[in-house]
């Protein structure tokens, strides 16, 4: 009864979610959904053969309404004075509030703004914009800057095929909600943010200077990639290659990356308690998230991975699935945005459930493949992750990759190496220079094998088909199929072992 309420609640609060963030409902449809509620409660006490079943619907109401509700508090009207210069050359203040988005095309900086400059009148405004600077702007995150540049709204686009891209809610996620295009930034020399996110952000740049000295490129881009997810460091080439081949999650900070880094501080760990070895590893956690700009694949992964540490120093019993539901509940809660528009916490979350429940699956009729290398692990995996983000990757861009189970077996393998070998490399190249060249050859040497094998696999005729764009009725169909699929491999379990990371 508890989980069928745990699964009530989630699943209606995210419904209520996903329609207030569809359509403008107003509060009364929260008091509609309590009074559905009422009526239910009201005829569970005359029908006692469907009394939990109806306590059961009655809480996914109530949470339903409190999903618009909660919906309807953070919707973002804007600030009225900004509004008014749409169009307009203007000059605004405020602090950056991430760390800036260093690309080949320019700088963009997500910039708080709490003043619009006229001359030498200052008003004050209340909004975040998306800062769209010039190639190598001096700006870090907390500065607090001068921006001047037009004032746009974001407009959705036609990402390839017919398909829009919904730009401006994506921006609304993360509070954005204005473009200052071809800006000019520069430094009141003044500064904000929070200390320890700045002090992340820091150490995450001395880390990738630490590779820069002592490997080339791409393989320095890519060990800042799978250590610290540093996803941009890789150059728009060698990501869409990753994207072609579906080895794009190694390069963020997934629950794969995650455990890797978790089970070498518990390694570390081991000679201490387990109060220790909990804190240790939840600051690592902590720490990386914030490395991370606080994406969600990130804070998804690193709140699970804390559960189950909080799990197993505490006895409990770990349910991956539940841990899911829970933290992504908390993360849509936090951040009802996040549900429908943001695709990254959509494809952790999918890839997440397709390894929990696919992933035993499969594992359990691939007993002809050795356990050795961790190979029937990954193959098992890499196809029960696929089987569950396919779909939705169709519908977002219509790619498929038909060489993503050889190049994840091939790439998969050597990963732990590659991020261990990568991480002492970064210290030789903090403390020594490019004289500790010759330490990181080792991780040069596996670095440059994972992406030759992804360079090959992408280099393959047909790597790639394209689908055309497509209603999202089929992408709920295309899941229901998936649903159905796995109840009936389920009808007949098999003994197989759990996986052992969370994407």
């Amino acid at each position: 009864m508890n989980v069928r309420i745990l699964w009530a609640a989630v699943i209606g609060f995210f419904f209520g979610v996903a329609l207030r963030s569809l359509a403008a409902l107003s509060w009364p449809w929260v008091l509609f959904f309590c009074l559905l509620a009422a009526v239910a409660c009201m005829t569970a006490l005359f029908d006692g053969r469907h009394r939990d079943g109806l306590a059961v619907f009655a809480v996914a109401l109530i949470m339903a309404g409190g999903g618009i509700a909660r919906t309807a508090l953070v919707v973002q009207a804007g600030d009225p004075t900004l509004t008014a210069q749409i169009g307009k050359s203007i000059t605004i203040q405020g602090a950056i509030a991430a760390e800036p988005d260093v690309r080949e095309s320019g700088v963009r900086l997500t910039v708080h703004a709490s003043a619009l400059l006229i001359g030498s009148t200052s008003i004050p405004v209340d909004a975040t914009l998306l800062v769209l600077a010039p190639p190598h702007a001096a700006a870090r995150y907390g500065d607090v800057v001068r921006a001047t540049g037009e004032l746009q709204l974001p407009q959705a686009f036609d990402s390839g095929d017919g398909r829009i891209f919904q730009y401006p809610l994506f921006l609304a996620k993360d509070g954005v909600l204005y473009e200052l295009a071809f800006a000019q930034v520069s430094a009141t020399g003044e500064r904000a943010g929070n200390p320890l996110t700045a002090a992340a952000i820091a150490t995450k740049q001395i880390y990738i200077a630490g590779l820069g000295a002592v490997l080339p490129e791409p393989e320095a881009g890519f060990a800042g990639g799978i250590t610290v997810g540093d996803k941009r460091s890789i150059g728009s080439d060698l990501s869409a290659t990753f994207q072609k081949v579906s080895l794009i999650h190694m390069v963020v900070l997934s629950g794969y990356n995650i455990t890797v880094v978790i089970n070498a501080a518990a390694s570390l760990l081991a000679w201490a308690g387990r109060t220790v070895q909990f804190g240790g590893s939840a600051a690592v956690v902590i720490f990386f998230i914030l490395i991370a700009g606080g994406a969600s694949s990130a804070v998804r992964a690193g709140a699970m991975a804390l559960l189950a540490m909080y799990a197993r120093v505490s006895g409990r019993t770990f349910i991956a699935l539940r841990a899911l539901a829970v933290t992504c509940f908390a993360m849509v809660l936090w951040n009802p945005y996040t549900l429908l528009f943001d695709p990254s916490f959509q494809l952790s979350a999918l890839a997440t459930v397709g390894l929990v429940l696919f992933t035993p699956i499969v594992a359990a009729r691939l007993g002809f493949l050795t356990e050795r290398f961790g190979l029937r692990e990954i193959v098992s995996s890499t196809i029960g992750t696929q089987l569950a983000v396919m779909p939705f990757l169709l519908y977002q861009n219509g790619t498929l990759s038909l060489v993503a189970l050889p190049a994840n077996l091939f790439a998969l393998i050597p990963v732990p190496i590659a991020m261990l070998a990568s991480f002492i490399a970064a210290l030789g190249g903090m403390v020594f220079g490019s004289f500790a060249t010759v330490v990181a050859f080792p991780a040069y040497a596996v670095l440059a094998y994972v992406i030759f094998v992804a360079k090959l696999f992408a280099g393959f005729p047909y790597a790639t088909v394209s689908v055309p764009a497509f209603s999202a009725w089929w992408l709920a169909l295309a899941y229901g199929a998936l649903a159905i699929l796995y109840a009936a491999l389920r009808e007949k379990p098999r003994e197989a072992p759990a996986p052992a990371s969370l994407q």
